[in-house]
């Protein structure tokens, strides 16, 4: 009889912290760690995976539910083999909180004209910038789950005009909302910074695009149309980017993801003059506060309650 086995297969330097925490908070369970100690295959029941090998998790005979550590869940969806069992993906306060802070953070330096300030520093150059009260200043956030809302709602506090935009209808007191492809280009139409909180689905793959960027608002009191990308990279066309920042269609990016990571060393973004590049950290979750969490879920399932945050496949989230 297979017994109730817990398989740790974590790719990069993420294992270096989630490993000795996970084994810390065992509690006498069974964990397997990957590549190195799985031991017999058909004692491992759960998976707790960071964008593990393709085909691992197929090779597992007896596993009952597969607990990701991230938020995102594409790496695992786009694996052929990926055994038809529950799923959840990593939802929690902390990674709320630090996605939303994240965003903040980068909506008020846009607004602030930090970089502008910066660069001047370093010149010796005193200056005041424009900077045009909070409530002049139209902020549109695409993806309005957990995180999106919560977003809108502070940077609404804050006094910012915000919108959101979602493929199906959300409501969020006090914030304006649009959804589907008809509310698409109103809602771009009256953004100036734009922040993308979306999953990484057929539909919004490659969604970040030129033709997209020429439809924000450019000519509000921001001064010009702003991009941050705190989402998945594959929404994003990089190319693009570079091509909006040149031309003008956007006046700076912050982006945190990107399609290919760790960004190659020979993308233009890292030295483009209008873009602040950070390393896929706006959500990365606290394993002090998450793994107690993935044991909980275990638990759960034992008692044949449903996971939470399941993923439905079909959406891609």
């Amino acid at each position: 009889m297979a017994k109730n086995a817990i398989l740790v297969a974590i790719d990069g330097t993420q294992a270096e912290q989630w490993i000795p925490l996970l084994k810390a908070r065992a509690a006498g369970r069974d964990l397997r760690i990957w590549p190195a100690a799985i031991g017999d295959k058909a004692d491992i029941a759960y998976a707790f995976v960071w964008r593990p090998p393709q085909g691992l998790l197929a090779t597992l005979p007896n596993l009952k539910a597969i607990l990701n550590i991230g938020a995102g869940v594409d790496a695992l969806l786009t694996d052929p083999a990926l055994p038809r069992l529950p799923l959840a993906r990593a939802a929690h306060p902390d990674l709320t909180k630090r996605v939303v802070g994240y965003v903040v953070l980068h909506v008020l330096a846009h607004h602030n004209r930090s970089a502008a300030y910066a660069a001047q520093q370093r010149e010796r150059v005193w200056r005041e910038q424009k900077h045009p009260s909070s409530d002049q200043v139209a902020v549109g956030i695409m993806g309005m789950g957990v995180i999106g809302g919560e977003a809108a709602e502070v940077l609404a506090r804050l006094g910012f005009k915000v919108a959101g935009w979602s493929r199906t209808a959300k409501s969020v007191s006090g914030i304006e909302s649009f959804h589907g492809d008809a509310g698409l280009d109103p809602f771009l139409a009256r953004t100036e910074i734009l922040v993308c909180l979306l999953p990484l689905t057929a539909q919004t793959n490659g969604l970040l695009n030129l033709a997209l960027f020429r439809k924000l608002k450019r000519d509000g009191e921001a001064g010009g149309a702003f991009l941050i990308n705190a989402a998945r990279g594959k929404v994003q066309a990089d190319a693009d980017i570079i091509a909006a920042l040149d031309e003008g269609a956007l006046a700076a990016a912050t982006l945190d993801v990107f399609p290919q990571e760790p960004l190659p060393a020979e993308s233009p973004l890292w030295t483009h003059p209008k873009v602040t590049v950070t390393p896929h950290v706006a959500g990365d979750i606290s394993p002090t506060a998450f793994a107690d969490h993935l044991f909980a879920q275990v638990d759960r399932f034992e008692r044949g309650e449903p996971l939470a945050n399941e993923v439905n496949r079909e959406r891609g989230y």
